[in-house]
């Protein structure tokens, strides 16, 4: 393998933290399984996986492999956690509020109602005390957490009917997520739907679903749901910054020499980078495409954020008056993002504005 064709799978930085040597090519061989929440359709949200898998194998010469497994392929979309405890699997990748009816603690590692952006999460999981406080949670499930890809802050989902006040959400049949996001949506009166992505459509169309969201302009674009939904509504408070992580098996980990430790590491980085910045470039492409074949765009109304964040204080507090773990980690959360407002309404903030003031 050549140093040119190092770098461009793995960025200089993969290759300094790995710290590439004669030592990795002396290892043993090692295989492992991976298995995702996504089809292979998603090429973002299960790509991230593969983009992981073949940096490892090239910067351990081949000698460390992972097979990349899609949804239903080796286990359910949401078995992983399941999967990882009883050590059936080396990693997963998913979105940890998948799993919030383990623990509704889950939520903090990817979103949360009015929570971080993709920037700011990272840096409270890296800096701050996240990873710290998530790997306490999850090591009764044998497994650590590491960011995968952020997929920005995300759609407000797509509607049949416009959405002019809070009262309009009474009643409506949405397909979503759950967790803290769902009771929080529950509390405005939203009848929560759960059902595979691929069904949402004929719902849709034949009226039995009002609406639903997923991620964002390229992934829902994929869905089709602009076709049967002509409203796309943007302020989209319940996913600021969703982090979709790798799950990794904390036995295999250990077993692991300290190169291939590297290598790993190292891999997660190269499928973050690769896999949020991949989302910038698609997203814009996506939804000029979208406006162009009919969707209208709107934004929910302050009155409507206001009480969506009203609805997820009334949650909060009620898991935090039950669960000590889960107001430890939302009293953390909050402190560090409020540090992170008050620079960004001196720095990012305006900085977007003055760009989206300008023509260029």
């Amino acid at each position: 393998m050549d140093r040119r064709s190092l770098i461009k799978n793995a960025g200089i930085a993969g290759v300094l933290a790995a710290g590439i040597a004669p030592a990795v090519h002396a290892q043993a061989t090692v295989r492992w399984r991976l298995a995702t929440s996504f089809p292979k359709a998603l090429e973002t949200l299960h790509g991230c996986a593969v983009k992981f898998s073949e940096t490892v194998k090239a910067l351990s010469g081949g000698k460390f492999e992972v097979s990349v497994h899609a949804a239903g392929e080796l286990i359910p979309a949401f078995g992983i956690v399941d999967a990882l405890a009883d050590d059936s699997i080396e990693m997963g990748e998913t979105a940890a509020y998948y799993f919030t009816g383990k623990d509704p603690s889950f939520a903090f590692s990817c979103a949360i109602p009015f929570g971080f952006t993709a920037q700011q999460n990272q840096a409270w999981k890296i800096h701050g005390n996240g990873h710290k406080l998530l790997d306490e949670l999850f090591a009764k499930y044998n497994f650590h957490a590491r960011s995968a890809l952020n997929t920005g802050t995300q759609m407000g989902g797509w509607y049949r009917k416009e959405m002019n006040k809070p009262e309009d959400f009474k009643g409506l049949k949405m397909r979503l997520g759950g967790g803290v996001f769902g009771e929080s949506m529950a509390k405005l009166g939203v009848v929560s739907q759960n059902m595979p992505g691929g069904d949402v459509y004929q719902a849709l169309e034949k009226g039995t679903l009002d609406a639903a969201e997923f991620v964002g302009p390229y992934d829902d674009a994929k869905m089709g749901w602009n076709k049967v939904a002509k409203y796309y509504y943007y302020g989209g408070w319940w996913e600021g910054g969703a982090d979709l992580e790798f799950f990794i098996n904390n036995k295999a980990y250990a077993k692991l020499s300290p190169e291939y430790k590297a290598i790993v590491n190292s891999a997660m980085d190269t499928a973050y980078n690769d896999g949020t910045s991949k989302y910038l470039y698609l997203n814009p492409i996506a939804l000029k495409q979208l406006v162009a074949s009919g969707t209208q765009l709107k934004r929910f109304n302050k009155e409507i954020v206001q009480a969506g964040f009203n609805a997820a204080q009334e949650v909060y507090a009620e898991h935090s008056a039950k669960d000590p773990v889960f107001k430890k980690i939302l009293d953390d959360l909050r402190g560090f993002q409020r540090d992170q407002i008050l620079w960004n309404r001196i720095s990012e903030l305006v900085f977007t504005q003055d760009m989206a003031s300008l023509k260029i």
